[in-house]
């Protein structure tokens, strides 16, 4: 066989090797999505219909079967006042997940406020805009957190927007790096050359390319949001117990470690990582798709 038939082979077979390894590769991918949105569709059916998947009354006591351990009876066991921790976790959903969708939505708003305005406006805006968001950037988004509540008091709807105002300045610098990318490339100047007005290149073609990656922003954010609200409740900044918010849920039963009554801190502990593991996994899935369509 001659060297130029040798390298044409090579070059074949080194093509379906790749070729093979992209659609494993793609195949995994593919399995790993629909694995996560299903994990995402229970926590979405928990919060949206928590008694389709635990009936019970998430408030009910029931004292002989307080610290019951995990049976069939009880899945997740029981907490010291006999309910069962498994109708207090899925019920207790709708909590977690509406303070973290909605502190999520507070920061995305005002970050794209800002962000905006220094990317679409003059030098002097930006640079003021910029100055106050890194004022805010520079302090840790718990700790601001922590001080609004102080300032304002504790409570659900402080934990929201304290946690939302805690999340806007890293929202906005990059908001603000995606306009200015946006703004700098092929298409608008395409849009400016043949003329159209600068309310239609920012509504038809800045806003588009601007919007999906701000979905997959926020998706990501949303996990770091339930976290945070979770940690504020766990701190009893929050939605007060009886509440079955999973954050309130870990405080209570870290009271009762030394007794043996784990289920108590593991199951919400375990429902808050959970939540948030599935919001960032599924939002750098959205990333990476982005990435290969531009």
């Amino acid at each position: 066989m001659s060297l130029e038939a040798a390298a044409v082979r090579d070059a074949r077979s080194g093509s379906t090797t790749r070729r093979g390894a992209r659609t494993q590769s793609g195949s995994r991918h593919r399995l790993s999505l629909v694995l996560w949105l299903g994990v995402a569709a229970f926590y979405v059916i928990a919060a949206a219909l928590p008694s389709v998947l635990a009936p019970g009354d998430p408030l009910a006591v029931n004292p002989a079967d307080a610290f019951s351990a995990p049976s069939p009876a009880h899945p997740f066991g029981t907490d010291e006042s006999g309910r069962g921790v498994y109708t207090r976790v899925v019920h207790g959903a709708a909590s977690s997940l509406t303070i973290g969708a909605l502190a999520t939505a507070i920061g995305l708003l005002l970050g794209a406020v800002f962000g905006l305005a220094a990317g679409l406006g003059p030098k002097w805006l930006d640079f003021g805009t910029t100055r106050i968001v890194e004022v805010f950037f520079a302090f840790p988004g718990i700790l601001l957190a922590l001080l609004l509540i102080v300032l304002a008091g504790p409570g659900v709807v402080t934990t929201t927007i304290a946690v939302g105002l805690s999340t806007a300045p890293g929202y906005a610098r990059l908001i603000r790096s995606q306009v200015l990318r946006v703004r700098a490339s092929g298409y608008v100047e395409a849009d400016l050359v043949l003329g159209r007005s600068r309310w239609h290149t920012f509504a038809r073609t800045l806003v588009p390319n601007v919007a999906w990656p701000l979905f997959s922003l926020a998706t990501l954010g949303l996990g770091q949001a339930i976290v945070w609200a979770a940690a504020l409740s766990y701190l009893g900044l929050g939605e007060p117990p009886p509440s079955p918010e999973w954050g309130s849920m870990l405080s209570t039963g870290r009271l009762y470690l030394p007794t043996g009554s784990w289920w108590l801190t593991i199951f919400p502990g375990t429902a808050i990582v959970g939540a948030a593991v599935t919001a960032t996994l599924l939002g750098r899935i959205m990333q990476q798709r982005t990435r290969q369509a531009s």
